[in-house]
Formats: structure tokens, sequence, C-alpha cells
């Protein structure tokens, strides 16, 4: 039979040569820092150090300062925990899933999506810990063997959380460093300071390009993409069982785990979005940040959105269908009560406005996609306050009803939060390439050999 080996590139626009793609990659490390990276680099340092001053102020204080109170036990600390984990999610959907289906168009967007998710499970880990109100008591969630014979309660979804958030960053960061191996060869061999060839001699750990390191490469990064992929749909399930295995109204329903898979790969994926988007204007990535990536992850967006769409419509039926007073009143109070803000806030940015991604015009403007995927991520917030503060502020008696109102504390803290992810954001693009040169070369034309007429036996 005949067989075309030729491979036409459909994720790269323009005819770039191996060594174009190497030096467009690479270009962000070899240069010096623009006004444009400190201004950035400014304001997120800025926005990072609030939080920082407003949690010393915490440690020496008590969350009293925060707006928790009874019966709102749980406030921004756990909303923000829940959001960004949420974040976390599309880096190791984009990179694990897509490799194992073979999706070529993941390769220009996967190294930016994995670190995003580093990045966003070290946000998310922060407030847990704080929450507790005596940080130096996290420890005691670990199992470990000690004189007192005291253990943790294994029972308890809040422990959980501990194994699967941890076990998901371990593994995600180990399925990060290895695509980076050959990139750290690359880059090796190409500079020419001593420092940065020691290191990246180290990082490289021997890697030679070699067959041998290939076959053994692909194997290994194999392995960890299906290792990683059940990681995808078992951190939030676990981390959406804080909520179903209670009692509350509001909170005991079998739809969470799937409702809070979809909304985490929904939001992760409108962070990406919003992101890369400023990121190929920046290092002039166009030609491999391509608006096809764009355009598919916005198509993943308004079919995710529409599986949170059709979740907060089954609540409200399964809460009708089950003649339960007590979960009719808390539906009901979502929509119309004190919080209707919040509640249509949230359906506006999560179910209508990612409706106008069904025109292609739409999916392919860059200024409109960056408006939508921010009302998604603001959306995607306010469905975890949502979800929090409705169902704990009206109890079972009227006598114990409450508001609950963040003070400048929670915001200034979530405000940090985000300056902490964006500052990690902004030195990872000088600091490591941003996109995979390997990757990107493997799937450029001419990469790989073109046997026109060759003729093979099965």
């Amino acid at each position: 039979m005949n067989v075309d080996y030729s491979t036409e590139s459909t994720v790269i626009h323009g005819r770039l040569s191996l060594a174009q793609i190497e030096e467009l990659v690479a270009k962000p490390l070899d240069t010096k820092p623009d006004k444009k990276f400190y201004i950035a680099l400014t304001i997120s340092g800025g926005a990072l150090l609030i939080g920082v001053i407003l949690l010393l102020l915490t440690f020496y204080y008590g969350v009293g300062l925060w707006g928790n109170n009874q019966p709102v036990g749980w406030g921004f600390p756990i909303i923000n925990f829940v959001f960004w984990v949420g974040i976390g999610h599309a880096g190791t959907l984009i990179s694990a899933i897509l490799y194992l289906l073979r999706q070529k168009w993941r390769t220009g967007i996967a190294r930016f999506a994995e670190a995003m998710t580093i990045f966003a499970v070290i946000c998310a880990g922060i407030f847990p810990i704080i929450h507790l109100g005596r940080p130096w008591l996290a420890g005691y969630l670990m199992p470990y063997p000690n004189q007192h014979g005291l253990w943790v309660n294994f029972t308890s979804p809040l422990v959980w959380d501990v194994f699967a958030v941890s076990t998901y960053f371990i593994v995600s960061l180990v399925f990060w460093y290895t695509g980076l191996i050959p990139d750290f060869a690359t880059l090796r061999d190409r500079t020419t300071s001593k420092i940065k060839k020691t290191l990246y001699s180290v990082f490289s750990l021997g890697w030679r390009h070699s067959n041998r390191h290939w076959l053994h490469y692909e194997k290994a990064y194999a392995l960890l993409a299906g290792f990683a992929t059940p990681l995808v749909l078992s951190v939030h399930t676990i981390v959406s069982f804080d909520f179903a295995v209670s009692i509350m109204p509001g909170w005991h329903t079998t739809i969470f785990p799937p409702y809070f898979v979809a909304g985490a790969i929904f939001s992760g994926f409108a962070m990406v979005v919003t992101v890369l988007v400023v990121v190929r204007k920046i290092f002039d990535l166009q030609n491999i940040i391509t608006l096809d990536h764009l355009e598919k992850m916005n198509k993943v967006i308004l079919a995710t959105g529409m599986m949170v769409g059709l979740a907060y419509g089954t609540e409200f039926f399964m809460a009708w269908y089950s003649g339960v007073q007590e979960e009719q009143f808390v539906f009901a109070n979502r929509a119309f009560g004190p919080y209707a803000w919040a509640y249509w806030i949230m359906v506006s940015c999560n179910v209508i406005f990612p409706q106008l991604f069904w025109i292609r015009k739409i999916r392919r403007s860059v200024p409109v996609m960056m408006i939508i995927v921010i009302l998604v991520n603001v959306g995607m917030w306010f469905e975890r306050f949502v979800i929090v503060v409705t169902s704990l502020h009206r109890d079972y008696l009227p006598s114990s009803w409450g508001m609950y109102i963040p003070t400048l504390y929670d915001i200034g803290i979530l405000v940090g939060s985000f300056g902490l992810f964006f500052t990690l954001v902004i030195l990872f693009t000088k600091a490591l390439p941003v996109v995979s040169i390997s990757e990107v070369k493997a799937v450029s034309e001419g990469a790989q050999p073109s046997l026109h007429g060759a003729v093979t036996h099965e």
C-alpha cells in the first residue's frame, strides 16, 4: 500500500524551521526583562504583598478578623480553596488526557497549562491551613506513627482532601518536570552562560537526545499520563465530598461529584485561555499558540458550561421532586433570597454568556473571548460562594439565621492569592520555556521523513 509520511502541520501557522521554533520559544529566556515584565511583576507582587500582610495580621489577631460567623462557619477560605483546586484541573486534563488521545493541538498549550496546575494547587493549599485558625496543627492531618497512638479521622472528607490534593500536586509536578527534561537539554546545548549551562545540565539528567533516551522518555511520559488521568476525576470528586457526604440541605446530593468535575474543567480552561492570550501577545507566539488552539479550548468551555447549566437545573428538579421542604427552601432561597444577586451572577456568567461560543466569529475573536473567559472565572468563584454561603446562612431554626458579610481581610487575602498565582506565572515565563520545544518540533512541518510513494508491507 502507498503511505504518505508527509506531516503538513495543522497546529503551527506559517513555515517555521526547527531552528526558528527553538529560537522563538527560547527568546524570553535569552533576552533581558523589559518594562512590561517589570510592570506586570510589580502589580502581581503588590497584590501578593497585600495578601501576605493581611495573613500576618490574621496570625497575630486570629481569624476573628474574617467574616466567618455562626451559622456560616465556612467562608472565603473554603470558597477560595475549591475555586483554586478547580483552576488546577485544566493543566492535567490538557496534558495527560489529550496526550493519551494523541491530540496534536495540545502541544502549544500543554506546558503552560501544566505550570498553571502547579501554581493553582499551591494557592489552594494555603486556605485550608489558615482556616484551621492554628496553622501549626496542620501536621495532625498527616497520618504518621507517634507515641500517643493518635491517628487522623479517616472517615472525614477533609482528611481525604489532604491525600487527594497532595497526591495530585506530586504527580502533576513529576509529570511537568518529566516533560521539561528534553527542553532542559536543548537549552543546555544552546546557552553560552556557564551558570545556565550548569543548571540545565543538572536538570536535564544527562539527556543526549539519543534514541534510547527518547524510548524511555515516551514510556515514562505515557505511564505518568495514564496515572494522572484518573486524578483529574478523583481530586475534585473528593473535594465535592466535603459537601456531598454531609446531611446539610443543599449539599447532600449525589450530583456533586460530576458537577464539580465539569465545573473544575470549565473554570480551569477559562483561566488557561485568559493567561495564554496575554502570553502569546507579549512573546509573539501567535504562530505556535494559534487561534485554532484557543478556538478548541473555547469549544471545551462551551461543552462543560452546558454540563454545569444542566447541573443547575437538575439540582432544582431534584429539590422539587424530592418533596423535602428543607431542600426546596434552600434552592428557593438561593434564587430569590438575600443572596439572589450572587446566584444570578453565577447563572449569567456560567450558563448564558458562554453560549456566545456557538458563533465561530466569537470563538475566534480574541477581545470577545477574553471578556467571556474572565466572566466565566467570576461566575465560577460565585458558584462556590453560593454553594457554601446559601446552604449555611439559614439554618433549620429562624432564630439561628444570619448573614455572611466578608471583611476587607477576606477580600485582601483573596487578592493576595491572585497575586501569588500571577507572580509565579510571570516568573515562570522568564525562567522556563512556556511551550514545549521538543513537542512543537515533533508536529512541525518537515520534522518527520516524507516518503511519497513509498511502499510498505503489512
